[in-house]
């Protein structure tokens, strides 16, 4: 039997466990057993529940840690941006780092967070410089504008007039499931202040409370467009994440903020090694 501990967090609805140590977890234990726990402990019926796993890795790059990322469908995932928010929280609030800044490798590249002071409330704010943007041409899809976006990850950005009828939830697989190795679909439409109504599919996860690199991709598709400015509320389902750009329109570099907080500390008996 083997007990692994689990900080659960989530960022405007969009939640993760996290692994700080990472004994149970050892680099080549193998790829499928640790897919096959992500996908057990996220389920929401017969696990924990979560979008996604996040494990602490030893640096490589210069780093402070390096994050390695599973989905809930045991998909491992280049980036996250809520994801990298809830990351440095927990290793603030643990001690692990000292903080205010961490900075973070992922797969899809070495990013730099900061973690604010937490509220009367238990959020705390929390920025993640998650790097250039880089934005594809103009295309159809599905009758709409849509550019595709890379910001470690791989997004599909449907700019629409209104979210109305939008059926995220149908369009979506089918478009992720349309590029090896799939990616995240937005669907987004101006709210006539500056800012952007989002609703996502996450590749791996589905239809999410919110996506921080996905907000970032909209902001970044949406800017290259002529629809907002630089800095861009991003109102996801679960909240409003703040992004800002700078740079050029088809690489901007983004930072991305917001609220996120300890949902609760999970000790979980399995059998075996994960």
């Amino acid at each position: 039997m083997t007990t692994v501990t689990l900080l659960k967090y989530e960022a405007l609805g969009n939640d993760f466990l996290i692994a700080l140590d990472a004994a149970p977890f050892a680099a080549g234990a193998g790829g499928e057993a640790l897919a096959s726990f992500a996908r057990r402990i996220c389920d929401r019926h017969r696990g924990v529940g979560a979008d996604g796993l996040i494990v602490a890795r030893s640096p490589r790059s210069g780093g402070d840690v390096a994050m390695e990322l599973m989905n809930a469908d045991g998909g491992r995932a280049e980036t996250s941006g809520n994801g990298l928010r809830c990351f440095a929280l927990a290793l603030v609030d643990a001690g692990a780092l000292a903080g205010p800044e961490v900075a973070v490798e992922t797969d899809g590249g070495a990013v730099r967070a900061e973690v604010g002071a937490r509220s009367a409330r238990g959020c705390a704010p929390v920025s993640v410089e998650m790097g250039p943007a880089k934005v594809g041409p103009p295309e159809k899809v599905e009758g709409l504008d849509a550019r595709s976006v890379v910001i470690g990850n791989p997004h599909l950005v449907l700019l629409a007039p209104s979210l109305e009828g939008v059926r995220i939830g149908e369009i979506g697989p089918r478009l992720e499931r349309e590029v090896p190795g799939g990616r995240n679909v937005e669907a987004v439409a101006p709210d006539g202040s500056g800012g952007l109504d989002l609703v996502v599919w996450e590749r791996g996860a589905g239809l999410t409370e919110s996506c921080g690199s996905g907000s970032c991709a909209a902001a970044a598709a949406a800017r290259a467009a002529g629809l907002v400015g630089g800095r861009v509320p991003v109102h996801n389902p679960g909240g409003t994440l703040v992004v800002d750009l700078s740079g050029a329109l088809e690489a901007p570099e983004a930072t991305l903020s917001g609220p996120a907080r300890r949902v609760a500390l999970v000790k979980v008996e399995i059998e075996g090694a994960p």
